[in-house]
């Protein structure tokens, strides 16, 4: 069910694919699955989570994680030293959403590959830092895929792999942030392991596209999980019926990753519903983004007004739309964010375009 608003239909909540609640299916599953102590290696589903999350991306080992950001932030620690350079694209999840996990618990600093060169390698060579008296050295490169700021924009089969080959060959370890790379996945119509195949470790996310309740993991080496689970023991996250959580993501690793390509359908819908509007006069500006998945980013405004008069617009326009049921967050400048997700019907669409439109 989604939030309803006083004597109204039930709102239709936009703003993320983390506000999805578990099916029947899903609770009944988590109700019967066995438990037993994590730490111990003795809770089955929690084991078998994480043998089956491997499996799927090719990897030998992976651990449970309470999130993404952890999963991320063991990775970014395990690959690097105090004082390391982490290469980036622009406006990348690690950098932005995880409070300065990054310089806080591993003392890394960024550099950043804009988001338009899609991590050619060029851009890549041109930005890595080198070891000297003045510089300290790019040791590890973090790709986001789906990229979540640049629209959930795919990267391709090639297009990691050939990131990732520059990078190794500069001796620079890479990590996939792939939160959404199931959706990566569902949209090139390719097994997951093909995406995660060049890197060093992959985190994916359960309570993203997937609609789990909670959880991550973290994929790579069995040397590198073994070493990777210590730093989760160290950083608080040591569970005991780690099941209970485990269960949850485990119905959706199974069940849920091939309904993603509806979601995209529903968003292609939103997107084109908005473009036409534009093209008639609307003023409306949808991000272009080449291969989208479940996120669409717009906003609405005068293509001449300020910044301050778009971020006002932005505003009026997100309370406009919450008050005809419509949950979209405004992320400043007047973007709008929409995402399509496990509780987001053709008739929630439908009507979520009408209203957008209506009020652009």
């Amino acid at each position: 069910m989604m939030p309803a608003l006083s004597g109204r239909m039930p709102a239709i909540d936009l703003r993320s694919d983390t506000v999805t609640r578990p099916t029947a299916e899903m609770l009944d599953f988590i109700a019967t699955a066995p438990v037993g102590d994590d730490l111990f290696g003795e809770d089955p589903t929690c084991n078998d989570l994480e043998r089956e999350v491997a499996q799927i991306l090719g990897k030998e080992a992976a651990l449970f994680t309470p999130s993404g950001t952890m999963a991320n932030q063991i990775a970014i620690n395990l690959h690097t030293r105090p004082g390391d350079s982490i290469l980036a694209e622009e406006n990348t999840h690690c950098f932005l959403y995880e409070a300065g996990g990054a310089a806080a618990l591993s003392g890394v600093q960024f550099d950043f590959v804009p988001t338009g060169d899609e991590l050619q390698p060029a851009a890549i060579l041109s930005r890595l830092r080198q070891d000297n008296v003045n510089s300290s050295p790019s040791t590890l490169m973090v790709v986001e895929n789906t990229h979540n700021k640049a629209g959930g924009r795919v990267l391709t089969v090639d297009q990691v792999t050939a990131a990732a080959s520059t990078a190794r060959n500069a001796g620079v370890k890479v990590h996939c942030d792939g939160a959404r790379l199931w959706n990566a996945a569902a949209y090139l119509r390719c097994p997951e392991q093909d995406l995660a195949r060049p890197f060093d470790s992959v985190a994916v996310c359960f309570s993203k596209g997937l609609g789990a309740p909670v959880g991550s993991a973290l994929c790579g080496t069995v040397e590198f999980v073994a070493r990777a689970r210590k730093i989760r023991k160290r950083w608080g996250a040591g569970m005991r019926q780690a099941g209970v959580i485990a269960a949850g993501a485990l119905f959706a690793l199974r069940h849920h990753r091939a309904r993603l390509a509806e979601d995209h359908r529903r968003l292609l819908y939103l997107r084109d519903a908005l473009c036409r509007a534009a093209a008639s006069g609307k003023h409306i500006e949808v991000m272009n983004v080449q291969r989208p998945t479940n996120l669409l980013y717009f906003r609405v405004g005068s293509p001449v007004a300020d910044a301050l008069s778009l971020g006002r617009a932005g505003d009026a326009y997100s309370a406009k739309l919450a008050d005809q049921g419509v949950l979209m967050f405004h992320l400043g400048g007047g973007w709008l964010r929409a995402v399509t997700h496990l509780h987001i019907s053709d008739a929630d669409i439908e009507r979520a375009a009408e209203i957008l439109v209506r009020n652009g």
